[in-house]
């Protein structure tokens, strides 16, 4: 079997877009799959690659990178060499984006030669992984965040992330810049949702990366400490390694990060010998689920906890491949009480997590990465 052709198809659609305070808008978007085909007519997807996951689209500087420069490697090459190519593209100096694309749509290629779900080519753990709710930011007020969060909690969640208040006025309601923060703000919501629910669920929190000096980040991780949250993720710009070194010697509450930052499993092992934070976070927009899997045997190995980050076809997947020791929870979202999450977006024949009452997500068991395509509407709205 050879590589054929790298191509990544636009499409537009109508989307709900969450504009914070409670309100949303529907805006025209633009999603794209990257299609990898073959010789034997067997093809291999991967849904987005852009700001949230499989949610957003490539920009067209990124479709660029993977059609002109990615496809004048991979044409004429065994699709089943994931290794070589992961790595080629390293020492390419490629970015992220384009290396986890490719790197997915060859995990989805081969599991649909092999007629395999991906979590089983890679070694099944698990078949149903815990999840929580990820909140959108800037939902309303403090008793706005507790009275979701009960709604969850009733829905079958067992766990709750809360993202505060950033680029947003919680005093006024409107957009802001992202200084200064607003501590006491995101404070409040953690004691209203702590006290609506703190006794039945896992509280998780995530400013990502908006407190601006360290006292800051100190100041809400002691009273997140005090309150028992499970984990404190990304409270700093994660150029700050030495600062968060400081932090997590300063704090009980686990430190989960780095969050965003580029460099994949490089820096991800660098901040555990740093023992910068107690937990990494990595996802498979961030080294393809070839880094994921990668990241979850190194902090197997130094008994540390590798949360995987967003949701998604390419995550689940490499939960369900691995144990929940070291992988525990998947995040489901983002969420609001204004979007409707349940419902598949117009390309898709299903969601890829729905939600049992236990709080657990089952993994799609269909080949390759699970996606039930609807190929009649990407091509009736595709736009070159």
């Amino acid at each position: 079997m050879r590589i054929t052709e790298v191509e990544v198809i636009p499409f537009t659609l109508e989307r709900e877009e969450f504009e914070g305070g409670g309100s949303t808008t529907t805006a025209t978007t633009t999603q794209t799959l990257t299609r990898i085909g073959t010789e034997e007519g067997v093809d291999g997807y991967c849904l987005g690659g852009g700001v949230h996951g499989d949610r957003d689209g490539l920009s067209p500087t990124q479709r660029k990178r993977v059609e002109q420069i990615v496809e004048s490697r991979l044409v004429g090459e065994n699709p089943f060499d994931r290794e070589k190519f992961w790595r080629w593209m390293w020492g390419f100096n490629r970015d992220e984006t384009t290396l986890s694309v490719i790197d997915i749509a060859l995990w989805d290629l081969q599991g649909r030669a092999l007629d395999t779900p991906v979590h089983k080519l890679a070694g099944g753990c698990r078949e149903r992984v815990r999840a929580y709710a990820s909140t959108f930011p800037n939902m309303g007020s403090p008793s706005d965040y507790a009275d979701h969060a009960e709604a969850c909690q009733q829905q079958g969640y067992t766990a709750y992330k809360i993202h505060p208040y950033y680029g947003w006025d919680p005093k006024t309601g409107r957009s802001a810049p992202s200084r200064p923060s607003h501590v006491e703000h995101d404070l409040e919501a953690c004691r209203r949702v702590n006290e609506r629910v703190g006794d039945e669920m896992d509280l998780l929190y995530d400013p990502w990366g908006t407190y601006g000096s360290y006292e800051e980040a100190l100041q809400v991780g002691r009273e997140l400490q005090e309150m028992g949250f499970a984990w404190y993720e990304h409270p700093m710009n994660e150029y700050q390694v030495s600062s968060y070194e400081k932090l997590s010697d300063e704090l009980d509450i686990p430190i989960l990060a780095p969050e965003i930052a580029d460099g994949s499993i490089f820096t991800r092992a660098d901040w555990i010998t740093r023992e910068a934070a107690d937990r990494v976070r990595i996802d498979a927009l961030r080294g393809g689920i070839t880094g994921c899997l990668k990241m979850a045997a190194i902090c197997e190995a130094y008994n540390v906890r590798c949360e995987i980050h967003m949701s998604g076809f390419a995550n689940l997947q490499v939960l369900a491949a691995t144990s929940a020791d070291t992988c525990t929870y998947y995040e489901r979202g983002l969420l609001a009480p204004t979007i409707d999450y349940e419902t598949p977006p117009p390309y898709l024949e299903a969601i890829p997590d729905p939600l049992d009452d236990d709080g657990y997500v089952h993994v799609p068991q269909e080949s390759g990465i699970g996606y039930e395509l609807d190929m009649e509407y990407i091509n009736a709205h595709r736009t070159d």
